[in-house]
């Protein structure tokens, strides 16, 4: 679909980039293409840097502030991991700092075209790209377990706090870093908790300053646990857990299942990005321009690891906006001395 197919009332204005994808990789692929003077604008679902908004209230970073620092402005934190609240305050400075075209709480549903006439496809709009970044991220699309009673309002996929459940029969469901932050948080907030795990034990790949921690209690009965053990089915009072010894009913009043997050691949499939056959569902890109397989269509952030979700964060994935934007001007450099460029 070219402009010339689109009425006037639903066009917004033309600008060579669009990103898609606020958080910080979004943000560092903005700042590369604005110290370059190549016009962008970044279009978010939700709200600024929106998955570390929906990080824990208390969470702290793995990475040291040094890390996660983004267009050369210094990320100063009390101690040496910052906290949430101080990475959300730190984002918004930058992008107040690079006065960054930031349009929020509007929703991409579909990218089409191709290199130099890329739409994309918004709940309030459409707009006219010459090339197309998505830095979406994947914390928005819980991993969903496809088991019953999965969607009643005592099952939360997103951990906010411990207060809530203060009192509560809780099961939390995972043995990563995430389940078991969650686990000791609800307990020390006075909640009976119960731990339903796939595997034998707590993940090698826990934090090393709690993983004793979990473990010792686990050991003293304070939290409970079932190895090697599925969750069956989710009812309101009740949860069936299929164990070793086979299929036990459990008191219950909230689900906390950190089962982890996805990307769109929505996004990625309808834009004609091919995915390999790995187990991760890795899309195609060049691992130099961060070029997809659609020329024009670059990938940056975690969305390039596609179910392998822990490959890419933002301490390992901030130069890829210095990437893109290197691959979008030597495009323009090019298509400008050949008389080509619009």
């Amino acid at each position: 679909m070219g402009i010339n197919n689109v009425t006037d009332s639903f066009l917004n204005q033309i600008s060579m980039v669009t990103i898609i994808g606020a958080g910080p990789i979004g943000l560092a692929c903005g700042i590369a293409l604005k110290n370059r003077d190549i016009p962008f604008r970044i279009i978010d679902k939700g709200c600024l840097v929106n998955s570390i908004y929906h990080y824990p209230v208390n969470m702290t970073f793995f990475s040291t502030s040094d890390r996660l620092e983004i267009g050369d402005i210094p990320f100063i934190s009390h101690n040496v991991k910052p906290t949430r609240r101080e990475a959300l305050e730190y984002y918004r400075r930058v992008a107040a700092h690079y006065k960054l075209p930031i349009q929020l709480y509007e929703k991409v549903q579909s990218v089409s075209g191709s290199e130099g006439s890329f739409v994309v496809k918004t709940d309030k709009g459409l707009y006219e790209s010459e090339q197309v970044i998505i830095s979406s991220g994947f914390y928005s699309d819980p991993h969903l377990m496809g088991i019953p009673g999965e969607d009643l309002p005592k099952v939360k996929h997103y951990y906010d706090e411990p207060h809530p459940y203060a009192f509560q029969k809780v099961l939390v469901i995972g043995a990563g870093n995430s389940g078991v932050d969650v686990a000791l948080e609800t307990y020390r907030c006075g909640s009976d908790v119960t731990m339903a795990i796939r595997d034998k034990e707590i993940k090698s790949t826990v934090k090393y300053w709690v993983k004793p921690d979990i473990e010792n209690r686990i050991r003293d009965g304070s939290i409970k646990v079932y190895f090697n053990t599925q969750v069956e089915s989710i009812h309101d009072k009740s949860v069936k857990l299929r164990t070793p010894e086979g299929i036990i009913e459990i008191e219950n009043d909230f689900v906390l299942a950190m089962t982890g997050y996805e990307p769109d691949f929505s996004l990625l499939e309808d834009a004609g990005v091919i995915f390999g056959n790995d187990e991760f569902r890795t899309p195609q890109y060049d691992e130099i321009t961060m070029e997809s397989n659609v020329e024009g269509l670059y990938l940056a952030g975690v969305v390039c690891g596609g179910l392998h979700t822990s490959k890419w964060f933002i301490e390992n994935s901030r130069a890829h906006g210095e990437a893109i934007a290197r691959s979008i001007q030597n495009k323009k450099s090019i298509t400008q001395s050949s008389g080509l460029y619009r």
